[in-house]
Protein backbone atom coordinates (compact mmCIF):
# COMPACT_ATOMS: atom_id res chain seq x y z
CA UNK A 1 0.00 0.00 0.00
CA UNK A 2 1.31 3.38 -0.46
CA UNK A 3 1.26 5.87 2.51
CA UNK A 4 -1.00 8.63 2.84
CA UNK A 5 1.53 11.26 2.56
CA UNK A 6 2.64 9.80 -0.59
CA UNK A 7 -0.03 9.38 -2.03
CA UNK A 8 -1.50 13.07 -1.57
CA UNK A 9 1.85 14.25 -2.83
CA UNK A 10 1.25 12.07 -6.08
CA UNK A 11 -2.31 13.81 -6.22
CA UNK A 12 -1.05 16.94 -6.02
CA UNK A 13 1.84 16.08 -8.94
CA UNK A 14 -0.90 14.47 -11.39
CA UNK A 15 -4.72 15.01 -10.08
CA UNK A 16 -7.02 13.28 -12.18
CA UNK A 17 -4.33 11.44 -14.37
CA UNK A 18 -3.46 8.85 -10.86
CA UNK A 19 -6.01 6.21 -9.90
CA UNK A 20 -5.67 3.88 -6.84
CA UNK A 21 -6.08 0.29 -6.39
CA UNK A 22 -6.76 0.01 -10.30
CA UNK A 23 -7.83 -3.16 -11.78
CA UNK A 24 -4.73 -4.11 -13.91
CA UNK A 25 -7.03 -6.65 -15.89
CA UNK A 26 -8.24 -3.69 -17.68
CA UNK A 27 -4.88 -2.10 -18.98
CA UNK A 28 -3.08 -6.06 -20.38
CA UNK A 29 -3.76 -7.32 -23.52
CA UNK A 30 -4.25 -11.24 -21.48
CA UNK A 31 -7.12 -9.52 -19.25
CA UNK A 32 -5.72 -10.79 -16.28
CA UNK A 33 -4.35 -9.30 -13.25
CA UNK A 34 -4.75 -7.88 -9.37
CA UNK A 35 -4.74 -4.09 -9.09
CA UNK A 36 -1.78 -1.79 -8.89
CA UNK A 37 -1.38 0.53 -6.15
CA UNK A 38 -1.15 3.18 -8.36
CA UNK A 39 -1.86 3.97 -12.04
CA UNK A 40 0.03 7.21 -12.85
CA UNK A 41 -0.12 8.75 -16.10
CA UNK A 42 1.85 11.71 -17.27
CA UNK A 43 1.16 14.09 -19.36
CA UNK A 44 4.76 15.23 -21.00
CA UNK A 45 8.46 14.46 -20.23
CA UNK A 46 8.87 16.80 -17.40
CA UNK A 47 5.55 15.09 -15.78
CA UNK A 48 7.36 11.78 -15.94
CA UNK A 49 10.65 13.21 -14.70
CA UNK A 50 8.83 14.79 -11.82
CA UNK A 51 6.83 11.36 -11.20
CA UNK A 52 9.81 9.13 -11.09
CA UNK A 53 11.84 11.55 -8.98
CA UNK A 54 8.87 11.31 -6.70
CA UNK A 55 9.32 7.54 -6.46
CA UNK A 56 12.45 7.55 -5.86
CA UNK A 57 12.57 9.78 -2.64
CA UNK A 58 9.66 7.93 -1.66
CA UNK A 59 11.17 4.39 -2.08
CA UNK A 60 8.11 3.39 -4.31
CA UNK A 61 9.03 0.55 -6.97
CA UNK A 62 7.15 1.88 -10.50
CA UNK A 63 6.73 -0.04 -13.51
CA UNK A 64 6.18 0.99 -17.35
CA UNK A 65 3.10 0.12 -19.16
CA UNK A 66 2.57 0.54 -22.71
CA UNK A 67 -0.50 -1.37 -24.67
CA UNK A 68 0.09 -4.26 -22.05
CA UNK A 69 1.45 -6.88 -24.45
CA UNK A 70 3.96 -8.61 -23.37
CA UNK A 71 2.98 -8.84 -19.35
CA UNK A 72 1.64 -11.26 -17.31
CA UNK A 73 0.01 -8.98 -14.00
CA UNK A 74 0.20 -11.62 -10.80
CA UNK A 75 -3.62 -12.30 -9.24
CA UNK A 76 -2.50 -9.83 -6.11
CA UNK A 77 -1.91 -6.77 -7.98
CA UNK A 78 1.65 -4.61 -8.41
CA UNK A 79 3.22 -2.59 -5.54
CA UNK A 80 4.02 0.95 -6.29
CA UNK A 81 3.21 3.22 -9.49
CA UNK A 82 2.41 1.69 -12.66
CA UNK A 83 3.74 4.51 -15.41
CA UNK A 84 1.14 4.58 -17.95
CA UNK A 85 2.76 6.37 -21.13
CA UNK A 86 -0.78 6.20 -23.45
CA UNK A 87 -0.19 10.29 -23.60
CA UNK A 88 3.11 10.17 -25.13
CA UNK A 89 2.04 9.65 -28.66
CA UNK A 90 4.53 12.04 -30.83
CA UNK A 91 5.20 11.40 -33.94
CA UNK A 92 7.79 13.20 -36.12
CA UNK A 93 9.74 12.99 -39.90
CA UNK A 94 12.88 14.31 -38.97
CA UNK A 95 15.96 15.02 -42.19
CA UNK A 96 18.04 11.99 -42.94
CA UNK A 97 15.83 9.45 -42.83
CA UNK A 98 14.56 8.97 -39.82
CA UNK A 99 11.25 9.23 -37.71
CA UNK A 100 10.92 10.45 -33.89
CA UNK A 101 8.03 8.02 -32.33
CA UNK A 102 7.06 8.50 -28.50
CA UNK A 103 6.85 5.41 -26.64
CA UNK A 104 2.81 4.98 -26.51
CA UNK A 105 2.33 5.44 -30.13
CA UNK A 106 0.59 2.05 -31.64
CA UNK A 107 2.88 0.11 -34.13
CA UNK A 108 -0.92 0.41 -36.15
CA UNK A 109 -0.27 4.07 -36.37
CA UNK A 110 3.08 3.75 -36.70
CA UNK A 111 2.57 1.45 -39.88
CA UNK A 112 -0.18 3.64 -41.74
CA UNK A 113 2.05 6.78 -41.22
CA UNK A 114 4.74 4.80 -43.15
CA UNK A 115 2.21 3.35 -45.75
CA UNK A 116 0.59 7.37 -45.82
CA UNK A 117 4.27 8.71 -46.35
CA UNK A 118 5.95 6.25 -48.20
CA UNK A 119 8.47 5.02 -45.67
CA UNK A 120 10.18 2.12 -45.76
CA UNK A 121 12.13 0.06 -43.21
CA UNK A 122 9.27 -0.72 -40.22
CA UNK A 123 7.06 -3.01 -42.36
CA UNK A 124 8.44 -6.00 -39.83
CA UNK A 125 6.31 -4.63 -37.23
CA UNK A 126 3.54 -5.48 -39.42
CA UNK A 127 0.86 -6.87 -36.86
CA UNK A 128 3.26 -6.70 -33.71
CA UNK A 129 0.96 -5.74 -30.99
CA UNK A 130 1.44 -2.88 -28.39
CA UNK A 131 3.42 0.30 -28.84
CA UNK A 132 6.78 1.52 -29.70
CA UNK A 133 8.18 1.84 -26.26
CA UNK A 134 7.70 -1.46 -25.10
CA UNK A 135 8.51 -2.52 -29.07
CA UNK A 136 11.95 -0.89 -28.41
CA UNK A 137 12.68 -2.18 -24.78
CA UNK A 138 11.79 -6.17 -26.05
CA UNK A 139 13.75 -5.29 -29.83
CA UNK A 140 10.47 -6.93 -31.45
CA UNK A 141 10.68 -8.10 -34.40
CA UNK A 142 10.39 -11.24 -36.68
CA UNK A 143 13.22 -13.68 -38.34
CA UNK A 144 14.71 -11.27 -41.32
CA UNK A 145 14.77 -7.89 -39.06
CA UNK A 146 14.35 -6.52 -35.48
CA UNK A 147 14.00 -3.12 -33.92
CA UNK A 148 17.61 -2.58 -33.98
CA UNK A 149 18.23 -3.35 -37.58
CA UNK A 150 16.16 0.57 -37.57
CA UNK A 151 17.34 1.72 -34.70
CA UNK A 152 19.46 5.01 -34.58
CA UNK A 153 19.10 5.78 -30.72
CA UNK A 154 16.14 6.37 -28.06
CA UNK A 155 15.72 8.95 -25.93
CA UNK A 156 15.53 7.24 -22.38
CA UNK A 157 14.11 8.82 -18.87
CA UNK A 158 16.94 7.94 -15.54
CA UNK A 159 15.40 5.64 -13.39
CA UNK A 160 15.53 8.31 -10.82
CA UNK A 161 14.42 10.88 -12.95
CA UNK A 162 17.46 13.03 -12.33
CA UNK A 163 17.59 13.09 -16.66
CA UNK A 164 17.17 12.43 -20.42
CA UNK A 165 19.67 10.68 -22.53
CA UNK A 166 20.12 10.11 -26.02
CA UNK A 167 21.19 6.09 -26.07
CA UNK A 168 22.31 4.90 -29.44
CA UNK A 169 23.11 0.97 -30.43
CA UNK A 170 26.32 0.64 -28.38
CA UNK A 171 24.79 2.24 -25.29
CA UNK A 172 21.38 0.05 -25.31
CA UNK A 173 23.12 -3.30 -26.83
CA UNK A 174 20.16 -4.66 -28.14
CA UNK A 175 20.10 -8.16 -28.34
CA UNK A 176 17.29 -10.66 -28.75
CA UNK A 177 14.43 -9.87 -27.53
CA UNK A 178 15.86 -6.90 -24.86
CA UNK A 179 18.24 -4.15 -24.15
CA UNK A 180 21.32 -5.04 -22.29
CA UNK A 181 22.29 -1.66 -21.68
CA UNK A 182 18.65 -0.20 -20.58
CA UNK A 183 19.31 0.20 -16.96
CA UNK A 184 17.20 -0.92 -14.34
CA UNK A 185 13.94 1.56 -13.61
CA UNK A 186 14.87 3.34 -16.79
CA UNK A 187 11.97 4.45 -19.43
CA UNK A 188 12.03 4.76 -23.05
CA UNK A 189 10.32 8.03 -23.74
CA UNK A 190 10.77 8.17 -27.56
CA UNK A 191 12.85 6.22 -30.78
CA UNK A 192 14.61 7.58 -33.71
CA UNK A 193 14.19 4.96 -36.11
CA UNK A 194 15.91 4.66 -39.56
CA UNK A 195 13.60 4.61 -42.98
CA UNK A 196 13.91 5.18 -46.54
CA UNK A 197 11.60 6.74 -49.46
CA UNK A 198 9.11 3.95 -51.00
CA UNK A 199 6.67 4.05 -53.19
CA UNK A 200 3.68 3.62 -50.68
CA UNK A 201 1.73 0.72 -52.55
CA UNK A 202 5.11 -1.16 -52.06
CA UNK A 203 4.65 -0.68 -48.50
CA UNK A 204 1.32 -1.37 -48.27
CA UNK A 205 1.29 -4.66 -49.72
CA UNK A 206 4.54 -6.20 -47.71
CA UNK A 207 2.37 -4.38 -44.90
CA UNK A 208 -0.96 -6.53 -45.75
CA UNK A 209 1.45 -9.79 -46.75
CA UNK A 210 2.57 -9.78 -42.94
CA UNK A 211 -0.51 -8.70 -41.40
CA UNK A 212 -2.07 -11.73 -43.54
CA UNK A 213 0.57 -14.24 -42.60
CA UNK A 214 0.10 -13.29 -38.77
CA UNK A 215 -4.12 -13.33 -39.31
CA UNK A 216 -3.00 -17.40 -40.75
CA UNK A 217 -0.81 -18.41 -38.34
CA UNK A 218 -1.48 -16.91 -34.68
CA UNK A 219 -4.72 -16.39 -32.47
CA UNK A 220 -5.61 -13.08 -33.00
CA UNK A 221 -9.41 -12.86 -32.11
CA UNK A 222 -8.91 -14.35 -27.88
CA UNK A 223 -6.51 -12.45 -25.63
CA UNK A 224 -3.26 -13.48 -25.11
CA UNK A 225 -0.07 -11.80 -24.38
CA UNK A 226 1.33 -12.25 -27.45
CA UNK A 227 4.86 -15.54 -27.46
CA UNK A 228 5.33 -16.82 -24.12
CA UNK A 229 8.59 -18.00 -24.62
CA UNK A 230 11.54 -16.79 -26.72
CA UNK A 231 12.86 -18.92 -29.20
CA UNK A 232 15.66 -21.24 -28.37
CA UNK A 233 18.95 -21.18 -31.05
CA UNK A 234 18.17 -22.92 -34.35
CA UNK A 235 14.18 -23.59 -33.51
CA UNK A 236 10.93 -22.60 -32.63
CA UNK A 237 9.52 -22.38 -29.01
CA UNK A 238 5.70 -23.24 -30.93
CA UNK A 239 7.65 -26.17 -32.56
CA UNK A 240 8.76 -27.84 -29.55
CA UNK A 241 5.62 -27.51 -27.42
CA UNK A 242 3.49 -28.75 -30.46
CA UNK A 243 5.86 -31.75 -30.73
CA UNK A 244 5.42 -32.56 -26.59
CA UNK A 245 1.48 -32.41 -27.06
CA UNK A 246 0.37 -29.54 -25.58
CA UNK A 247 -1.27 -27.87 -28.03
CA UNK A 248 -5.40 -27.64 -26.10
CA UNK A 249 -4.20 -28.54 -22.74
CA UNK A 250 -5.70 -26.01 -20.16
CA UNK A 251 -5.51 -25.09 -16.72
CA UNK A 252 -8.82 -23.42 -15.49
CA UNK A 253 -9.60 -21.07 -18.20
CA UNK A 254 -5.99 -20.48 -19.87
CA UNK A 255 -4.84 -23.06 -22.82
CA UNK A 256 -2.07 -23.23 -24.71
CA UNK A 257 -3.74 -22.32 -28.58
CA UNK A 258 -4.33 -24.94 -30.61
CA UNK A 259 -3.23 -22.65 -33.87
CA UNK A 260 0.22 -21.35 -31.98
CA UNK A 261 1.56 -23.62 -29.52
CA UNK A 262 3.64 -20.52 -28.14
CA UNK A 263 0.44 -18.26 -27.37
CA UNK A 264 -1.64 -19.02 -24.24
CA UNK A 265 -5.07 -17.49 -24.11
CA UNK A 266 -7.48 -16.29 -21.55
CA UNK A 267 -10.73 -18.31 -22.86
CA UNK A 268 -12.94 -16.00 -20.27
CA UNK A 269 -12.30 -15.93 -16.71
CA UNK A 270 -8.15 -17.12 -16.25
CA UNK A 271 -6.34 -15.94 -13.79
CA UNK A 272 -2.66 -15.55 -13.87
CA UNK A 273 -2.27 -18.45 -11.73
CA UNK A 274 -3.63 -20.83 -14.35
CA UNK A 275 -1.23 -18.81 -16.89
CA UNK A 276 1.82 -19.85 -14.70
CA UNK A 277 1.01 -23.10 -14.52
CA UNK A 278 0.97 -23.97 -18.12
CA UNK A 279 4.23 -21.70 -18.39
CA UNK A 280 5.40 -24.60 -16.43
CA UNK A 281 3.84 -27.97 -18.06
CA UNK A 282 5.45 -26.40 -20.78
CA UNK A 283 8.58 -25.47 -19.82
CA UNK A 284 8.87 -28.93 -17.88
CA UNK A 285 7.60 -31.06 -20.90
CA UNK A 286 10.04 -29.45 -23.59
CA UNK A 287 12.84 -30.19 -20.90
CA UNK A 288 11.84 -33.70 -20.48
CA UNK A 289 11.59 -34.46 -24.54
CA UNK A 290 14.28 -32.22 -26.22
CA UNK A 291 16.49 -31.34 -23.27
CA UNK A 292 15.77 -27.78 -23.73
CA UNK A 293 14.98 -25.28 -21.41
CA UNK A 294 12.46 -22.43 -22.83
CA UNK A 295 13.23 -18.71 -21.43
CA UNK A 296 10.14 -16.87 -20.48
CA UNK A 297 9.63 -13.70 -23.18
CA UNK A 298 6.54 -12.66 -21.28
CA UNK A 299 7.44 -10.09 -18.53
CA UNK A 300 6.01 -11.68 -15.04
CA UNK A 301 5.13 -8.95 -12.89
CA UNK A 302 3.26 -8.56 -9.35
CA UNK A 303 2.75 -10.58 -6.48
CA UNK A 304 0.72 -13.93 -5.84
CA UNK A 305 -2.57 -13.47 -4.61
Amino acid sequence: MIAADTRCALEALLGERVGFGVSMARHNALRIGGPADALARPADRDDLLRLLRLCAAAGLPHHVLGSGFNTLVLDGGIEGVVIHLGRFRGLERKPAGALRVEAGVSHATLTSYCIEHGLSGLEFGAGIPGSVGGWTAMNAGIGIREVKDALIEAEVASGDGTKLDALGPQELRPHYRGLAGLAPGAVIVSTLLRVVPADPEAVRAEVERLRERRAQTQPLDVPSCGSVFKNPPADFAGRLIEAAGLKGLRAGAAEISTLHANFILNRGGARAADVLTLIERAQAAVYERFGIRLEPEVRVVGRAA
